[in-house]
């Protein structure tokens, strides 16, 4: 495929990275001359610099013959206007753009986005994206991340191993053995900053950050065998009313269970705005590194606290002062992958990567083959995908055992009409069944070989 990627900056640079390792014709357009060039020298893709909205830059970019244009700049406007010169002068077939601004994403105004008015494919909330993972972190608060797949049937749970874990020096078969009911399937394991797909003979050990697949109805019994009992949430303090905050405050207020919300946010007129918006959420207007507005907050007492400022380093500290005040629970969101191994000295449970979940909904969409769902995991080391079997499929019709997985691919569970089912050696893959896979980055062309990727199903 050949693909137009403007904005080099977090996001664009982490869809070129991923595209352009799987062999694709991949072009970057920015205004930053450092940034492509940095571009170009990493990666295997060409580089652009200019205005990626204006018509001769994605002329010389190679708009007349691409096949996608994905619109990730920091102005939501340039990358309205890029779509629609892709399609007006270009006639570019496919076109993501990212939006940040609420304003765009209304509801109301969803006609603006047809062939006819402005031409963009699919729409990307970074906000509305972190929003949901931290809704998603909240859920399985005893879990460093944690993702669902199959229409929530199926739950990936990221766990650090403590050393009271039931777990420890277990051999992976052995926990099967010892488990037979349960729907449990470790896929990755990072030990010493490096994650790889165990096997079955491999023991877990003190310090593991363990990715596993399971039922949702197993959930809660997965983390008490891992060591990670289930908490209940009745009280949140959310730091930071911006969009992804207040997004936060009202997914929280929707909840059957009635949970305690408090938020707050520096800004005097945002934090007005937040309160006319939310119902049963107290709003104070401080700063929450404000050791006696935590106090006020009631954020010792509290189950969870999630930092969701837009400045990293305000995040990170709010999170520790927080957790150094009581909480059971702090949550940080972080845009810059360097400060992401800070979290465990710092004693912050869990972190949300707004590129992670940005880069995963993009590439939901760009790939090839009946793609439901992918989730890159760390910085893009690995990915869940979220698969339909497609007839052509070199899978299709074969027993698992008899099916050459690359080493570092993981089948996490086949759902059958509407039965979700642990793999087992003998489980047939059949048409239309969906899998899900576990697959280090090395091996993910591999894994889509097999799902029989073809630009017939795009």
């Amino acid at each position: 495929m050949k693909i137009i990627i403007c904005g080099a900056g977090q996001v664009g640079w982490h869809i070129a990275r991923h595209l352009s390792g799987e062999r694709n014709d991949v072009t970057v357009i920015d205004t930053n001359a450092e940034l492509i060039r940095r571009a170009t020298d990493a990666l295997d893709v060409q580089g652009v610099t200019g205005f990626a909205s204006h018509p001769d830059v994605l002329d010389r970019a190679g708009a007349r013959d691409a096949d996608l244009i994905i619109a990730a700049t920091h102005s939501d406007e340039v990358n309205m206007v890029t779509c629609q010169v892709a399609h007006s002068v270009f006639q570019v077939p496919r076109k993501i753009a990212r939006l940040r601004s609420s304003a765009y994403l209304d509801a109301i105004y969803s006609d603006l986005y047809r062939t006819d008015h402005l031409p963009i494919d699919v729409v990307i909330s970074p906000e509305r994206e972190v929003a949901r993972a931290a809704i998603q972190r909240l859920s399985a608060p005893s879990t460093f991340d944690a993702e669902t797949f199959l229409d929530g049937q199926l739950h990936l749970l990221g766990i650090l191993l403590e050393a009271d874990s039931p777990v420890l020096n277990t051999p992976l078969r052995q926990l099967n053995d010892m488990f037979t009911s349960l729907s449990d399937i470790v896929a990755g394991v990072r030990r010493g900053g490096k994650l790889f797909a165990p096997e079955p003979g491999d023991q877990l050990f003190e310090g593991d950050q363990v990715y596993v697949f399971t039922h949702a109805v197993d959930v809660p019994r997965t983390l008490e065998i891992f060591g990670k009992p289930m908490a209940k949430q009745e009280s949140v303090v959310i730091i930071g009313a911006g969009n992804v905050g207040l997004a936060v405050a009202q997914a929280l207020e929707a909840r059957p269970e009635r949970i305690r919300v408090k938020l707050i946010e520096r800004s005097r007129a945002r934090a007005e705005d937040a309160a006319d918006a939310l119902n049963r959420t107290i709003v104070l207007n401080g700063d929450g590194l404000s050791a006696e507005l935590l106090e006020e907050a009631a954020v010792p007492r509290a189950d969870a606290v999630l930092a969701i400022t837009d400045d990293d380093k305000t995040n990170i500290l709010a999170a520790v002062r927080a957790k150094q005040a009581g909480a059971k629970l702090a949550i940080s969101l972080v845009n810059d992958p360097t400060l992401m191994p800070l979290m465990e000295p710092l004693d912050i449970d869990a972190f949300i990567n707004p590129r992670a979940s940005t880069v995963s909904t993009i590439l939901r969409h760009v790939r090839h083959g009946r793609v439901r769902d992918i989730y890159s995991i760390g910085d893009a080391e690995a990915e869940v995908i979220e698969a339909q079997v497609l007839s052509t499929s070199p899978i299709a019709g074969r027993a698992l055992r008899d099916i050459d997985f690359p080493g570092g691919a993981l089948l996490g569970a086949v759902r059958k009409g509407e039965r979700v089912i642990k793999p087992t050696g003998d489980l047939r893959i059949e048409e239309g069944d969906i899998v899900v896979i576990f697959a280090l980055a090395s091996d993910i062309p591999e894994v889509e070989r097999l799902l029989q990727v073809s630009i017939d199903y795009f």
